[in-house]
């Protein structure tokens, strides 16, 4: 089977995550640039591609994925060679769905409500109930870590990884010593600095 994949990506957007996954997996693919401060995200060619105008995407032959949860389960299914999904089967793999869900459900509302000052007056009517009770589930589980699964690294850790990086940049999450020492132990990694050069080298050629 062909694995190559088409990454539908900018640079310095939450994108940025698939590019970390796709070297973590030694993937195959290739990058359809999108400039964001020239909205192409709202060309209709790419309106085509994932009506929200937002990235990632990513196109595998005929299938087509947004959603970061989504395209995080795909690519590490489609890589299973390379280790960062537990099977089916496997005890660790209902905890690392939860975790790729939970970043979707449950965390970046919470992180974009703050961001707004936004609140709910009832927290049964919140996809997150509340942000602390939030917060204080993820930072909970990185206690236990040193990953998400405990030992064991997943494509659930890049997600997270590079969301507590720059949601922590923007003041949106504390700098807690669990978070920070969670961020550094996922972003020093060696996909992670390669994708992290070439993405800077990508964002000053759109300057």
């Amino acid at each position: 089977m062909d694995r190559h994949v088409t990454l539908y990506h900018s640079p310095k957007s939450r994108s940025g995550g698939t590019r970390v996954l796709l070297e973590e997996l030694g993937a195959s693919y290739d990058l359809h640039v999108l400039n964001l401060k020239k909205n192409e995200q709202r060309d209709p060619a790419y309106l085509a591609i994932n009506p929200m105008g937002k990235v990632p995407a990513i196109r595998h032959g005929d299938a087509l994925v947004t959603e970061q949860p989504a395209i995080f389960i795909y690519l590490a299914d489609l890589y299973a060679d390379a280790g960062l999904a537990p099977a089916i089967g496997d005890p660790l793999r209902g905890s690392y769905l939860r975790w790729l869900a939970f970043y979707g459900s449950s965390f970046e509302p919470a992180v974009i409500d703050k961001a707004f000052k936004r609140t709910s007056e009832s927290a049964m009517m919140s996809p997150y109930g509340d942000y602390d009770t939030m917060l204080g589930t993820v930072t909970a589980q990185l206690r236990s870590g040193p990953y998400l699964l405990g030992e064991r690294f997943s494509a659930a850790d890049v997600l997270w990884g590079t969301a507590l990086a720059w949601t922590t940049s923007f003041k949106l999450v504390p700098e807690l010593p669990e978070i920070m020492d969670y961020i550094a132990r996922v972003t020093s990694r060696p996909a992670a600095l390669k994708a992290k050069a070439d993405d800077a080298a990508l964002a000053a050629s759109l300057a």
